[in-house]
């Protein structure tokens, strides 16, 4: 699930419908998909997240939800994603039942091993690059990265700034997979660009 994780951004998208967009990229290979509209209003986001949910249920992969329970619930998508400055995770989880699917991200291998233990199901590492999608975002060192991979059991993505150029600088570090926004959105040939992450990240795992 975590080997190529896509992070939608429409601001990249210079007009594009974003359904389409996220077409392509399940086309290239993503293997799961998290909506994450800060700028919608609920009724426009709820709506979002219907449409993707076909999409990506026809396609056998994942929605995930980025910090809202409740769309996430009226929505029928497959998760959660939750920041260190969101609702706790064990709140989410209590909120979500069992078998949602509980994402959350983590810079410490203390972050890490609590969300582990609130029920989280995998974690999200970075940043790990530089990123304009996140500006406030601190960069995570690839020691703390491995340190975490080591400490849980559970699959660890690497986030932020991950791109073509550096994703193979991740092997090694016992990650399950890289989770990307620009690097296939804003890319003129989503499907193209999503194939090569594809193929990046399954070497990078397979080095891991």
């Amino acid at each position: 699930m975590m080997r190529l994780y896509a992070v939608t951004d429409r601001t990249w998208l210079h007009g594009r419908e974003l359904t389409e967009a996220v077409k392509e990229a399940i086309a290239g290979g993503i293997t799961c998909l998290q909506l994450r509209e800060k700028d919608l209003s609920p009724a426009a986001f709820l709506e979002e997240a219907l449409e993707l949910k076909r999409v990506t249920t026809a396609a056998g992969i994942p929605l995930i939800i980025n910090d809202s329970v409740d769309i996430c619930l009226k929505s029928g998508a497959d998760g959660v994603h939750v920041g260190q400055g969101d609702m706790a995770a064990g709140e989410v989880r209590r909120l979500l039942g069992p078998d949602k699917i509980l994402g959350v991200s983590a810079r410490t291998v203390e972050q890490a091993l609590a969300a582990q233990k609130a029920g989280a199901d995998y974690l999200g590492v970075g940043a790990m690059f530089g990123t304009s999608t996140k500006l406030d975002a601190k960069k995570t060192s690839l020691e703390t990265l491995h340190a975490i991979c080591e400490a849980v059991s559970i699959p660890v993505v690497a986030i932020g700034g991950v791109r073509e150029e550096n994703l193979l600088s991740l092997s090694g570090s016992g990650a399950d997979g890289a989770a990307v926004v620009s690097a296939i959105f804003a890319q003129k040939d989503i499907c193209r660009a999503a194939k090569r992450l594809r193929d990046l990240s399954d070497q990078m795992v397979a080095g891991k």
